[in-house]
């Protein structure tokens, strides 16, 4: 793969991105530690800016409080460190050091072994929402499956841990007294994990979700248990049945677009075989060819890509980007959203279906530091 760009503010020369461009790597890692904060404010030292913005409401952002972001750095960070130069491992370090005590805020206050998507010690939804934050205590979110999935690993969490945690997921999955009402029928009586630990809160499947706790089970070589197998089978239905093309948003409606569920998936079949989703992988490939012609934003193409080495393709296509433009407004593009707040996600399917159509109750999530780690990360796949 060969990506002709102008290195911009980066660096003071073009440059030809190859997996192997130290250059480029250095100067994505030293705009990531840039980026993350060296003091409090809005955002606590060494948690890293995010923003959101309303689908109805395009012209204006808002600072977002979370650890989903910074968590996902470090979880790359340390999954790419053996790969780094020892310099650069430095930085990597650097980095992760500074986060984790960020991350504090966002661990279950009851002592669940779970952690919340916004700051647990003191409930809150939607920081610096406006009228929205009337609503802190009374419809704060419970601890989720994927934000705790990615720290354990962003923590380097114990294996001791990792099988306490494995333990209590089993507790929060679809099951006859508490049954999923909207996912596709071939759906509806699989026991895989629903995204959320509260027990208040309606059953909800989302296969970027299920493949990020899945890949957390095959880092730790925890045990098979029922909940992961019917979660493997929903990723596999989902891509069966082409749902995961032609409905991402409702398949998966906290990611919501082809280009990232193909990136889920491919990252979790990097691990270790899982034989239902190895079989499908010609299928993946196709798709992720396809999306890739038809895409013109830099971001998506990197996901794709990353995708297409992942699963071991080395014919990759040379994509040719306006010399002009600078690396660092491709990736800074504010456009693009690797991840969404989608309140239609836990309504009865006939209504959820219907306000996912008109984007209410949907925000859009970026994060700068991220875009620029997963361009670090297909460098070095």
């Amino acid at each position: 793969m060969r990506i002709l760009l102008l290195a911009g503010l980066f660096c003071s020369l073009s440059v030809t991105v190859r997996a192997q461009d130290t250059l480029l790597s250095f100067c994505l890692l030293e705009r990531i530690e840039q980026l993350q904060p060296k003091t409090d404010g809005v955002f606590n030292k060494g948690l890293f800016p995010s923003y959101r913005m309303y689908a109805l409401n395009k012209d204006r952002q808002k600072a977002d409080v979370n650890v989903f972001f910074t968590g996902l750095i470090m979880m790359t960070l340390r999954d790419l460190h053996p790969r780094l130069t020892p310099y650069q491992q430095k930085i990597a370090s650097r980095i992760i050091e500074s986060a984790a005590p960020a991350t504090e805020r966002f661990k279950n206050q009851k002592g669940k072994p779970a952690y919340h998507f916004w700051p647990a010690d003191v409930p809150q939804i939607f920081p610096n929402g406006g009228w929205l934050n009337l609503f802190n205590k009374s419809q704060s979110l419970p601890p989720d499956m994927d934000d705790t999935a990615i720290m354990l690993l962003a923590l380097a969490a114990a294996d001791s841990t990792a099988t306490r945690v494995h333990a209590y997921m089993q507790g929060f999955t679809n099951n006859p007294a508490h049954r999923i009402q909207n996912t596709a029928a071939q759906f509806r009586d699989l026991p895989a994990y629903s995204t959320w630990f509260g027990v208040k809160m309606p059953v909800d499947f989302d296969i970027c979700v299920l493949s990020n706790v899945i890949y957390m089970v095959q880092r730790y070589q925890l045990p098979w248990t029922a909940a992961d197998s019917a979660s493997v089978q929903v990723i596999k239905g989902a891509v069966e049945s082409g749902l995961y093309r032609t409905a991402p948003g409702y398949i998966a409606p906290h990611y919501a677009r082809t280009p990232i569920i193909l990136y889920h998936i491919a990252r979790l079949m990097q691990v270790k075989p899982i034989p239902e989703l190895d079989s499908l992988k010609a299928v993946l490939v196709a798709t992720a060819r396809e999306q890739l012609q038809q895409s013109n934003r830099f971001m998506d193409q990197v996901l794709l890509l990353t995708a297409l080495k992942r699963w071991g393709v080395t014919d990759l296509p040379i994509i040719q980007h306006n010399t002009n433009a600078a690396l660092l407004d491709l990736v800074e593009d504010e456009s693009f959203s690797f991840f969404i707040a989608n309140m239609a996600s836990m309504l009865p399917d006939t209504l959820k279906k219907w306000i996912n159509s008109t984007n209410l109750g949907t925000f859009y999530y970026y994060c700068p530091a991220y875009n620029h780690l997963l361009l670090l990360e297909n460098l070095l796949q």
